[in-house]
């Protein structure tokens, strides 16, 4: 059992990295192991036999979930399109700045010939937005508000899954795979959406309505709190209302686990209603007479366990928890001794049954290898246990033993995480926890407040550890070696005190901290133009430097490409500074993520065309861009072409045409970034005579529109590579045709973010200009893999701006 669990795991995660979908008729392939399992008699043929089969197993059950999954698609005709359908919403509607977004469930589709995936995510914006126009506009019409349960006739606008691609980033498309949503849209105004009907009767569809219900009363019972979105993902698992800057000092102190719903809040809760329901059963002796009391409370824990994970929204820490506690159950009510290690496998086999894509979330690894790790070093100790010395040992254990981990996840790990631990576990899983839950079931506010009282106070108190200088380590991602070498070491570190060299653990550990990524040599550079949607952000690296050029779009009040993709990067690629850092103009697209930027990584100095009263600005060494700005890194010559004289444009120049416009030379080539400069700004820029205009590798201006990218200033240019950075589906309809085929007619090899993710370029002295596509190195079988056809379709379209 435990080989066979072990191997049907790592079959399902083999399947997870593949690039293409096997087919299912290589299932016959299981039939090979038959032979083995019938010489079982032999140990290492049955341990051979079983460990082949789980494996296979594990690979054709996760294959055969994703043909499945991966059938029910929207097809690519019919993205963009109006669609009318019914159907009911199917989850908790999560509120946003523009509106608010919902699972929904497709029951019928009206609109003829149409096809729809099952479930879809929609939004319904704030406003009547025109999400296909340059400027969007609101009207003051009432919108309908969509609560859990109710079956709705819309008529939407989808898209297939579709996110950024980026080194160390987030893949928002297996987000989806998982939670299988296969399309996301916004709903349409007009024709007006219609409820057929206020209530549907299934046990998903009551669930979500009982969380929507909780919510509701806690955020009215709290509102103006501070806190009352923490609580609130406590009670029911939706962290949508936790602000970033929770979020940053719950990262830096290393509770995140403890606002997700954590399989600690679960056990406390199952053993809170085991200790009740005994203490009064016991005092009944009739009643102890039919069914003792230890069976009683052990259904009682289960049924509060069960409870609170289905309200909870059933992530994996909570399914852990909960497959544990069941078989625990299931073995004290029989009468069996079940060893510690088993019931984790089985929960291990179960979640993967459940859901073969578990394998790939962090959460998974984190849940399961923190128990794990406490079971190792609790496990065949001889000293008598005592629980205030079972608690630091069991934290010191989970702090080492997940470090790699965090390190190969995050980038960073909590060096404050065993002292923010020792208060906040008995404290939110013991007090915070019960009030709040209490109180929300209950409707009394005054264990709402009582709640969030005490939690502002632990706030306080992990503000303060958070901001400590040294609370967090920052690094590199690790290699797969250095990994390996400090999973080994730590379990050395962890042994039993008594056991001769266990400290020799410590050497195998250390490579995970200094086997740092190569850098590039003297004169040669590695540039990453990085996917960040409708925007730009330009990571250039040198021998000992890095400049950033642009900081892509904002998406919200509280992430933009900063937190989301350039900081990501910069951590994983071991950056800890910005020597320097190029703002190309004042557009959201380009400074959108500036902000986050700097406060996550120190920047030495910045030069752009913003406007000199910018906030921003004041903390920041900065000065205009002008012609002539030239430096040197490490045999890597930057130089500013234009503007020639930012002092002298009038009010009426737009913004595109004042950007700061570019050169690296290298020793393997020069790169050229224009930023958004359009057909006057390339005039006067072929005006000024710039030496040696050609580059070998141009972005393309403004994104690939039809106001820039003029033939003069790309017969100029002469690139051999050429990258347009759009965003999918993008309203601007960029790059356009007529641009794309300028650009071939020269024979440019062209790239562009939409379809290839990140672009990374290695300039070489020996090698010249190597382009990698992020998204093709990368890519897994469900990544989208026709954006050619997308192209083809939006250039037969209609006309854009």
């Amino acid at each position: 059992m435990p080989i066979f669990a072990l191997m049907f795991v790592a079959g399902a995660w083999v399947l997870q990295q593949l690039p293409w979908l096997p087919s299912l008729s290589w299932g016959w392939c299981v039939l090979l192991v038959f032979p083995l399992w019938c010489l079982r008699q032999f140990p290492l043929t049955r341990y051979v036999a079983t460990g082949l089969l789980g494996m296979m197993l594990g690979f054709g059950w996760a294959a055969w979930c994703a043909h499945g999954r991966m059938a029910d698609q929207l097809p690519h005709a019919w993205e963009g399109r109006d669609i009318e359908i019914v159907g009911v919403v199917a989850s908790l509607p999560a509120m946003h700045e523009r509106g608010r977004r919902f699972d929904f469930a497709v029951e019928q589709v009206k609109t003829p010939h149409a096809v729809v995936p099952t479930n879809i995510s929609l939004m319904q914006y704030s406003g009547d937005y025109v999400m296909d126009t340059v400027s969007a506009t609101a009207s003051n019409r009432s919108l309908p508000e969509f609560h859990a349960g109710e079956r709705w006739q819309l008529t939407v606008r989808l898209k297939r899954p579709h996110s950024t691609a980026n080194p160390h980033g987030y893949d928002f498309e297996l987000w989806m795979l998982e939670r299988n949503i296969r399309a996301s849209g916004y709903i349409r105004q007009a024709p007006q959406p219609v409820m057929l009907s206020a209530r549907v009767l299934k046990p998903q569809y009551m669930i979500e309505r009982v969380r929507e219900h909780i919510s509701q009363y806690m955020m009215q019972a709290l509102y103006g709190q501070p806190y009352a979105g923490v609580l609130r993902a406590l009670a029911i698992g939706a962290d949508d209302a936790v602000s970033q800057q929770d979020w940053q000092i719950f990262r830096r102190t290393g509770i995140v686990h403890l606002i997700s719903i954590s399989g600690v809040h679960i056990t406390m809760l199952s053993a809170m209603a085991y200790a009740l329901v005994y203490a009064i059963w016991c005092r009944i002796p009739y009643w102890v007479l039919y069914v003792p009391a230890r069976k009683v409370a052990l259904v009682a824990g289960v049924a509060t366990a069960i409870a609170y994970a289905l309200v909870a929204g059933f992530s994996v820490p909570t399914q852990r928890t909960l497959y544990m506690l069941s078989v625990f159950a299931v073995a004290f009510w029989s009468g069996r001794r079940v060893s510690f290690g088993r019931v984790l496998l089985f929960a291990l086999l179960v979640v993967v049954l459940i859901d073969p894509w578990a394998v790939l979330a962090a959460g998974f690894w984190l849940s399961f290898g923190a128990v794990a790790l406490i079971a190792y070093v609790m496990g065949k100790r001889i000293r008598r246990p005592h629980w205030f010395r079972d608690a630091i040992l069991s934290q010191w254990a989970v702090t080492v033993g997940l470090m790699p981990g965090l390190l190969l996840l995050f980038g960073q790990f909590s060096l404050v995480s065993p002292l923010a631990n020792a208060f906040a576990i008995p404290l939110v899983s013991l007090v915070i926890v019960p009030l709040t839950l209490l109180g929300s079931f209950l409707s009394v506010d005054v264990l709402l407040w009582l709640a969030h009282w005490i939690m502002q106070l632990a706030m306080q108190l992990l503000g303060w550890l958070s901001d400590l200088p040294a609370a967090v380590w920052q690094q590199h991602a690790p290699t797969t070696l250095s990994l390996l070498l400090a999973v080994g070491g730590i379990a050395c570190l962890l042994l039993p005190r008594g056991i001769a060299l266990r400290w020799l653990g410590l050497i195998a550990v250390l490579p995970i901290f200094f086997n740092k990524p190569d850098t590039p040599l003297p004169g040669e550079m590695r540039v990453a133009v990085l996917d960040v949607g409708q925007g730009l952000a330009v990571v250039i690296r040198t021998n000992q430097h890095t400049l950033l050029y642009d900081t892509g779009p904002r998406f919200s009040s509280e992430s933009d490409s900063g937190n989301r993709v350039i900081v990501p990067y910069l951590h994983g690629e071991g950056i800890q500074r910005l020597h320097g850092m190029v703002v190309s103009h004042d557009d959201l697209d380009h400074t959108g993520g500036m902000d986050s930027v700097l406060a996550a990584i120190p920047v030495d100095w910045a030069i752009g065309s913003l406007p000199a009263d910018k906030p921003v600005l004041r903390a920041l060494n900065h000065r205009p861009c002008q012609a002539g700005q030239r430096w040197s890194w490490g045999g890597v010559t930057f130089e500013i072409l234009y503007p020639a004289n930012p002092d002298q444009f009038s009010s009426s120049v737009r913004t595109n045409n004042r950007s700061c416009v570019l050169r690296v030379r290298s020793a393997g080539g020069t790169l050229l970034l224009p930023g958004d400069i359009e057909r006057s700004a390339e005039v006067d820029l072929l005006g000024m005579g710039a030496e040696n205009f050609a580059a070998e590798v141009l972005l393309a201006p403004h994104h690939g529109s039809k106001t820039s990218s003029t033939h003069d200033f790309v017969t100029a240019v002469k690139p051999r590579i050429v990258i347009f950075t759009a965003g999918y589906l993008n309203r601007f309809r960029h790059p356009r045709p007529e641009i794309v085929k300028q650009y071939e007619s020269l024979g440019a090899r062209q790239y562009r973010s939409d379809d290839d993710g990140a672009v990374i370029l290695d300039f070489s002295r020996d090698g010249g200009v190597v382009a990698t596509s992020w998204r093709e190195k990368s890519r897994r079988y469900w990544h989208d893999q026709s954006a050619a056809f997308t192209r083809a379709s939006l250039a037969e379209t209609g006309s854009a701006r």
